[in-house]
């Protein structure tokens, strides 16, 4: 009698077949195939490794809006930086109200305007909430005219007072009757524009100068290490003091900002040159780089193609970390009168104002661009170590072998 084939004994492949034997239960459709480590590519493996770390994703998306907050700051601020009203020195923040039940319901966004006394003897201003005078506040409108990136003219605000004579201080007044959310906004640009700028160029030097110590050593990677060691052997602050006095006090606000940066990358690419020179040390024996050499690649390929990829989350994880430390640098210049000076706007800048007790005690809002530097160095660092950890193949359940069936 002729039985079938018995589930538990799938039938064999016939004579001569290159076929394989298949698991019960398992398919070999593309969708299938897609899952093994080798055929999805490496930036996905990373971005999956990299949203499950919840503080960089968070991070991440907090940049994000630091950064459109920089290329829109003339549209996002509610008036510009430089206008003033003598009558509102030191005003208060005002607190934006939705809903209006004095006269009935009405939605509708308005703050309360204020009512100012003058101490004859101090001649400061006192300053209390006026709730039968109402200044309404609206989306998309017209205001205080800019030039988006000093080309395109415009007046077009997202938010701010409906009638253009009238200001709104969101964020309080400076010394000046200036307001703080508009100087703020502004501020963003150039201290997020410095830390971009200063850590491209200290890559590129730190790259290049790193790199051709630790791959040909010798007399090259003495020399470059004995000028890393003095670099890194001055104080800081004197010697940004130093350099940041060499700059003439005539230069421009745009020559002063070109500056302050390339001081600021001559100092900070030391730090990535020794890590660069590390790498390479203990890169440059292995067998792929001495079979690259044998194959006839030159030096450059060598490097560019062959052992910079290998440690790429390292320099990643470099960069992040050192766009904190550009802010923090500029900031403090900034703050030690040193730096960037008005009518230039930096968050360095407005904490400068903010260095007196009669700011601490009577006007707290002055320290505000002070929690903007902190919100700014904390999402950099949550990003860095994030992708660092997402792109290292070394780390627990990264690279291509450790994250078989991502999720």
């Amino acid at each position: 009698m002729t039985m079938g084939p018995s589930p538990e004994h799938p039938p064999l492949p016939a004579r001569g077949s290159d076929a394989a034997p298949e698991a019960p239960g398992t398919t070999t459709t593309e969708e299938s195939r897609t899952d093994l480590p080798g055929d999805v590519p490496q930036r996905v493996l990373v971005w999956r490794r990299f949203r499950r770390n919840r503080p960089a994703v968070a991070g991440a998306l907090v940049l994000c809006v630091l950064v459109l907050v920089s290329i829109f700051s003339e549209f996002l601020a509610p008036g510009t930086p430089g206008a003033y009203n003598a009558d509102r020195t030191y005003a208060p923040p005002q607190r934006l109200h939705f809903v209006d039940t004095s006269d009935g319901f009405d939605l509708g966004m308005y703050v309360y305007d204020y009512e100012v006394e003058r101490d004859p003897e101090t001649l400061a201003n006192t300053y209390t909430v006026d709730e039968s005078a109402k200044i309404p506040v609206g989306l998309f409108v017209r205001g205080r005219p800019y030039e988006m990136w000093g080309l395109f003219p415009g007046d077009l605000h997202l938010i701010g007072a409906k009638d253009p004579d009238q200001d709104v201080y969101l964020l309080g007044a400076d010394r000046n009757g200036r307001d703080m959310a508009s100087r703020i906004v502004y501020g963003t640009r150039v201290s997020m524009s410095i830390g971009l700028a200063g850590v491209a160029l200290s890559f590129v030097l730190g790259l290049v100068l790193g790199g051709l110590s630790g791959y040909l050593g010798g007399r090259v990677d003495n020399g470059i290490q004995r000028v890393i060691e003095f670099l890194m052997s001055i104080p800081t602050i004197p010697l940004w003091m130093g350099l940041s006095a060499a700059v003439p006090r005539d230069w421009g606000a745009i020559q002063t900002y070109l500056a302050i940066t390339v001081i600021l990358s001559l100092i900070g690419w030391t730090d990535l040159a020794r890590v660069v020179r590390g790498r390479f040390l203990s890169l440059r024996q292995e067998d792929f780089v001495t079979a690259a050499r044998l194959d006839g690649c030159g030096t450059g390929r060598v490097i560019g193609r062959h052992m910079l990829p290998s440690f790429t989350s390292h320099i990643i994880a470099s960069l992040t970390l050192a766009v904190p430390f550009m802010i923090l640098a500029e900031t403090s210049l900034s703050f030690l009168g040193l730096g960037l000076q008005a009518p230039v706007v930096s968050w360095g800048v407005l904490l400068q104002e903010a260095q007196n007790i009669h700011s601490i005690a009577n006007a707290p809002w002055l320290l505000l661009p002070g929690a903007a530097v902190t919100v700014a160095v904390l999402v950099l660092n949550f990003v860095g170590d994030g992708v660092r950890d997402a792109a290292d193949p070394y780390s627990q359940g990264g690279g291509r072998l450790g994250d078989r069936n991502p999720r």
